[in-house]
């Protein structure tokens, strides 16, 4: 079985077709992804089809060369955080934004129980506004 490193690792670093084929192998049924207040799609989702509904659908569609380039990755036993910078153009404006992040996974047995967004929104919310 692939460490709880190796397994988050495996949803940043490839293809955005890759890196989602990934998460979705290696979702818990009922995991919960939490983006931050102030961010476009903030709330908790549940579920893969809750989850990729309302954030990577959404990311998908509505903005041009979204990315997640993590940095860092630190790990302790079944946690797991990636430090990051997102970056794209928001498809309603047309501004282009970088902003930092940190997500912090909890893992069990090999499948993502839950993951928490931290990011700089500020920077998302100005590439939001006309």
């Amino acid at each position: 079985m692939k460490s709880p490193l190796e397994i988050i690792k495996a949803t940043y670093e490839g293809s955005s077709e890759e890196n989602g084929k990934n998460l979705l192998e290696v979702l818990a049924p009922n995991a919960t992804w939490t983006e931050a207040a102030g961010f476009p799609y903030a709330g908790t989702y549940t579920g893969a089809e809750d989850i990729v509904a309302n954030v990577f659908h959404r990311l998908g569609t509505e903005w041009t060369g979204y990315q997640a380039k993590v940095h860092t990755y630190l790990a302790d036993g079944d946690r797991v955080a990636a430090f990051g910078v997102y970056s794209g153009t928001y498809n309603a404006t047309g501004k282009y934004m970088t902003a930092t992040f940190a997500h912090l996974y909890q893992l069990k047995d090999g499948k993502i129980l839950s993951m928490e967004q931290y990011v700089d929104s500020a920077m998302v919310q100005e590439a939001l506004k006309s």
